[in-house]
């Protein structure tokens, strides 16, 4: 009995086709990518060495895993389209609902994998990295660690959620990977240019009128969940709970709600969609 026996046939089969597409492969290449910008990180730093390993090593696991994703979007989404393979599996007694499903989870199960053994990498390093220079402000690679790549793995339930939905809308694979890291870079952007606004509303004011900007802004909240607070890694880089969002929970619950509905949204949309 092997470990893949005991998943449906459609994840089975979605696995499978992630590793012809040599995705396993792009995930080792960014193992190794993460290993040498964090010692370099670290070779150009002159304090706070295991503090610099690890907010330059998490960034990097929040920059190249929705990339990963938006890559397997395409790879078991977009790619099965141009290819018609949909001929053979869209076919009743299969739903459509249950074949995207299947393949969301597939997805989902690879980016936790990569998220997990990025982290765990990170993790070797920066205790490597802390073995030579010990410094007055140690960080956490406890509990607050976890909680910190808990919740990368929500923000990439999102990122996966939008480029679902693209993928099930759109008629182009370039159009998936562009729209993808736009909404996720405006997302985890648009509450700190707020707060700057707020702070300083003449930043933007030779220009355009600040509170009309601002308000622009604002609007984007009820198209975008906040990605931004999410990354709550200054937990783990000084090992205190106190910068934890008070709002945590609503934060979590709002960003898993939106990724819900838009998973709903687009097994809607691939229900209604005509191939030919």
């Amino acid at each position: 009995m092997t470990p893949l026996s005991v998943l449906p046939p459609d994840m089975v089969v979605a696995l499978k086709l992630a590793f012809r597409a040599k995705i396993f492969t792009l995930i080792f290449y960014f193992i190794i990518a993460l290993t040498v910008v964090v010692l370099l990180a670290t070779e150009f730093s002159a304090r706070q060495l295991s503090t610099v390993a690890l907010d330059v090593g998490l960034s990097f696991i929040r920059i190249v895993l929705p990339l990963l994703i938006v890559l397997l979007v395409q790879e078991l989404f977009s790619r099965d389209f141009e290819r018609k393979i949909y001929l053979a599996i869209l076919t009743y007694p299969r739903s459509r609902t249950h074949w995207l499903i299947s393949r969301v989870g597939s997805i989902f199960i690879i980016a936790l994998a990569a998220l997990a053994l990025m982290a765990f990498i990170l993790a070797l390093l920066t205790v490597t990295v802390e073995a030579r220079y010990s410094q007055a402000t140690p960080i956490s690679l406890g509990i607050p660690y976890f909680i910190t790549l808990g919740f990368i793995a929500v923000d990439m339930l999102v990122v996966l959620a939008i480029s679902t939905f693209l993928a099930m809308s759109a008629t182009t694979t370039s159009f998936v990977l562009v729209g993808t890291v736009g909404l996720t870079m405006i997302a985890r952007s648009y509450t700190p240019i707020i707060e700057l606004l707020q702070g300083d509303p003449y930043v933007v004011g030779e220009h355009v009128d600040p509170q009309l900007y601002q308000d622009s802004l604002g609007l984007i909240a009820f198209i975008l969940p906040d990605l931004g607070r999410l990354d709550v890694r200054m937990i783990a880089l000084y090992d205190k709970m106190i910068f934890l969002p008070a709002d945590w929970m609503l934060l979590l619950a709002s960003a898993c709600i939106y990724a819900l509905a838009l998973f709903a949204l687009a097994a809607w949309v691939l229900n209604k969609r005509e191939f030919s």
